[in-house]
């Protein structure tokens, strides 16, 4: 899992050239602290398919406000530098596997 930071974004996320499953979140937030596991387990299955990162809102506000992020936890998948997906709040891991396979069949 990666750590994903205002001066990182563009490096990890935007200029990466396999899909990013990027988890907005913040160590107060007990919703972020229950999704935890499954975005560390999917970024262990997904491993050389797919990035998983974690960005700290309240440490990387610029990426946050640049992402209209209201509501944590906020994952969004980003694939040839855009957003392909946005789920917001605690969602099934099979929806956000079902979403990153989406991308890697595109891709």
């Amino acid at each position: 899992m990666i750590e994903i930071t205002d001066a990182n974004f563009a490096a990890e996320v935007l200029e990466s050239d396999i899909p990013v499953l990027v988890d907005f979140w913040a160590v107060w937030c007990g919703p972020c602290r229950a999704i935890a596991p499954t975005v560390e387990e999917i970024a262990v299955e997904y491993a050389g398919k797919a990035k998983v990162g974690k960005v700290d809102v309240d440490n990387n506000q610029a990426i946050a406000a640049q992402y209209g992020i209201r509501s944590i936890p906020t994952l969004l998948i980003f694939k040839d530098g855009h957003v392909a997906q946005q789920f917001v709040g605690v969602v099934p891991k099979q929806q956000l596997t079902d979403a990153l396979n989406t991308q890697l069949v595109t891709a």
